[in-house]
């Protein structure tokens, strides 16, 4: 654990202030690190070491607070959470700090944003990483509505659903606006045809814990993508994957291979 949070900036995209940082190398290659759902920048990203991973290793480390999380606005709509309209928050922010092309990791939701941008936008996307998230791309993670209701209840000692408590908790931990996640996880569900998966013929990496429950299987979703590797991170659930070393040795020999060409 890394508990140092970097300085945050802000910028406005529709109508929204958006929180990041930027940190590491200014000089470095970029990457974008784009968090899942009910989490931030800081949870998903400093917290487990991943800043100073890739800070370590000479990247430029951006990272952005999705809107409804963390530092950045908190629309109640469910559709100000579509996941290409989350994307268009990613690229916007490369746009306003001048980054023509960026290697964009994201997990869970991140993954799937990640995934929108680099669809509306794949002159900008270097390569991917999508952790926590395989086939369920394609094919749904299940029935999402008992999630938003456990963020709407009274208190979580009445939510009995396993993943609406998991959720709810988490939500708690981090002091986050439930209304907004509420309308978060409601709105930004979409998911990706096989087809478009195939259109992404940048490199790209998945890693999805061998005991995610949620995610899917990474070689499913990698078999559709002609640059795609899967990850298998050992003995690792949902919530434990993202800071994991294996995780994170793969993702550094991933990102030379990229650097090779």
């Amino acid at each position: 654990m890394n508990l140092n949070t970097p300085a945050f900036s802000s910028f406005t995209h529709d109508g929204l202030e958006i929180a990041f940082f930027d940190e590491g190398d200014p000089s470095g290659v970029p990457v974008l690190l784009i968090h899942g759902f009910a989490s931030t920048a800081n949870v998903n990203w400093v917290h487990p070491g991943w800043l100073k991973t890739l800070g370590d290793a000479g990247y430029r480390v951006i990272a952005i607070d999705n809107r409804g999380h963390g530092a950045s606005d908190k629309p109640h709509d469910a559709e100000a959470y579509r996941p290409w309209v989350m994307a268009g928050d990613a690229i916007a922010l490369l746009d306003h700090l001048g980054i023509p092309e960026a290697n964009l990791m994201g997990y869970s939701m991140g993954a799937r944003i990640s995934v929108f941008a680099a669809l509306a936008n794949p002159h900008r996307v270097r390569s991917l990483v999508l952790g926590g998230l395989g086939i369920g791309m394609t094919d749904g993670v299940g029935d999402w509505d008992p999630i938003a209701d456990a963020l709407l209840a009274p208190s979580l000692e009445v939510v009995t659903h396993e993943r609406g408590r998991m959720f709810r908790a988490f939500a708690e931990q981090t002091k986050s606006d439930r209304t907004a996640l509420a309308a978060c996880i409601r709105g930004s569900r979409d998911l990706v045809a096989r087809s478009d998966m195939g259109k992404l013929d940048m490199p790209t990496l998945i890693g999805v814990g061998t005991k995610d429950d949620i995610a899917g299987s990474p070689q499913e979703l990698a078999a559709l993508m002609p640059e795609a590797e899967a990850l298998d991170i050992p003995g690792r659930d949902h919530m434990l994957a993202v800071g994991d070393k294996v995780f994170k040795q793969a993702v550094l020999a991933f990102y030379a291979r990229v650097a090779e060409g």
